[in-house]
């Protein structure tokens, strides 16, 4: 008679959890779509032609925001949603653009959510950006060199005398800045969306303590850095 009672009870405590799981499910993919589409969006309003072919845009920084608040996954979908968008509606390098934008994303901001999913403080997010960013630069120049003579219709020799004269330093420049935007933006953008109850108070920014100005410290010395790198790779200095 006790067991048949403690099995009806634990009905409805399962019934209540599974329901609890779905309405969260479905908040995360209504917060990853919002993330999906603010990205998108500020990929059509921010780019930035800077060498050949290369534009840069600063969908990555809010990318890897939605990746420190859900996950590493989280980063690959929404990679996936806006590089597809893209490719339907702005870009012109077809399935290739959509297979470098997804890596781009990817090496960039993935490593940093790991990295930041295990150490959730100031100094998990820092590591976690500059291992993306260095990772990302070198990931791109593998691929640039295999998958660019393809959609630019050139030979890998063409490619090859390119990569230290334009893909590398874009590339560098380009993962400073994401970087940098990311190190600056990421706490008040993640108590924007706490204090409009889209994230619970439970969770925290990386750090709450830490000195902001500390903080801006350590990007304009990231940016200051890879502009230079840049400007020297470009035989601009």
């Amino acid at each position: 008679m006790s067991e048949h009672s403690n099995s009806d009870s634990e009905k409805p405590s399962q019934s209540i959890q599974s329901r609890k799981s779905q309405g969260m499910d479905i908040k995360k993919l209504t917060m990853l779509a919002l993330f999906a589409a603010i990205a998108y969006a500020l990929m059509l309003i921010g780019r930035i032609p800077v060498i050949l072919f290369l534009k840069y845009d600063p969908k990555d920084v809010i990318i890897l925001i939605a990746g420190f608040i859900y996950g590493p996954m989280s980063v690959f979908l929404i990679s996936v949603v806006v590089s597809f968008l893209e490719m339907m509606s702005v870009s012109d390098t077809g399935i290739w653009g959509l297979i470098m934008n997804i890596l781009s994303t990817c090496a960039f901001a993935c490593p940093a959510a790991f990295i930041y999913k295990k150490y959730r403080n100031i100094n998990g997010a820092t590591i976690g950006i500059i291992v993306g960013a260095v990772l990302a630069v070198g990931v791109m120049m593998l691929w640039n060199y295999l998958i660019a003579p393809i959609y630019m219709k050139v030979s890998r020799e063409d490619i090859a005398a390119l990569l230290l004269t334009a893909f590398l330093p874009f590339n560098i420049l380009k993962s400073g800045i994401n970087a940098t935007l990311t190190i600056i933006l990421y706490k008040p953008f993640f108590k924007t969306l706490r204090l409009a109850n889209i994230i619970p108070e439970s969770e925290q920014p990386p750090d709450t303590k830490a000195k902001t100005v500390g903080v801006l410290i350590v990007a304009a010395v990231l940016l200051i850095t890879f502009i230079l790198l840049w400007l020297v790779l470009a035989g601009k200095i």
